[in-house]
């Protein structure tokens, strides 16, 4: 398995959801021979349902999104997505290309927060440096997917952890604290680390 020097073998955790009445999710990062894979369930009972989600991102070296999968199983729902990235940055599902995620680098899924390791990754902020960008944001549970601008601003470290300023145009600025792996120990009002481990 080929993997970074700063990189372990694989790299995981469990999240809290802190957003709704309960939501536990298990995910992890691991190195490939072509570049990283992002793999993650999450179940989730918010005010009106209950369902579960499970997702596998594949990237390239520079953790560029090529490839992601999601499964969401509920009471009354069965749904799943596959999006593609070629090499030239075109999106497709279904053999169809997705003109409307044109200049697109990464994907989010909205249940997690493991891909906002993507962006943190390949970004490689300098402290005191941001960046903009657009996503594929993908809405858990119902999967539907638009493009999303969003904003990373790397602050100074506290402690063992970076620190990131996460912004979006739907829901405003939030407070990321991240491990020497790129993977989020705590998202203001979203989710909590309660294990972790890169062993």
């Amino acid at each position: 398995m080929e993997v970074s020097d700063s990189w372990g073998p694989v790299a995981s955790a469990v999240w809290r959801r802190v957003d709704v009445p309960d939501g536990l999710g298990y995910g992890c990062a691991r190195g490939t021979a072509s570049g990283f894979r992002l793999e993650a369930t999450e179940v989730v009972h918010d005010d009106t349902t209950a369902y579960s989600v499970a997702f596998t991102v594949e990237t390239d070296k520079t953790w560029a999104t090529t490839a992601a999968h999601a499964t969401v199983i509920g009471p009354t729902m069965r749904s799943e997505l596959t999006l593609l990235r070629s090499a030239e940055g075109r999106w497709h599902r279904d053999g169809h290309e997705l003109t409307e995620l044109e200049g697109c680098v990464d994907v989010d899924i909205a249940a997690t927060s493991l891909t906002n390791t993507l962006a943190i990754n390949r970004l490689g902020l300098a402290i005191g440096r941001s960046a903009e960008l657009q996503v594929a944001w993908v809405d858990v549970p119902s999967l539907e997917f638009t493009l999303s601008r969003q904003r990373y601003e790397r602050l100074a470290p506290q402690g063992d952890y970076e620190r990131y300023v996460y912004s979006d145009d739907t829901y405003g600025p939030y407070m990321l604290t991240v491990d020497r792996n790129g993977l989020v120990a705590d998202y203001e009002a979203f989710s909590q680390r309660v294990w972790y481990s890169d062993s």
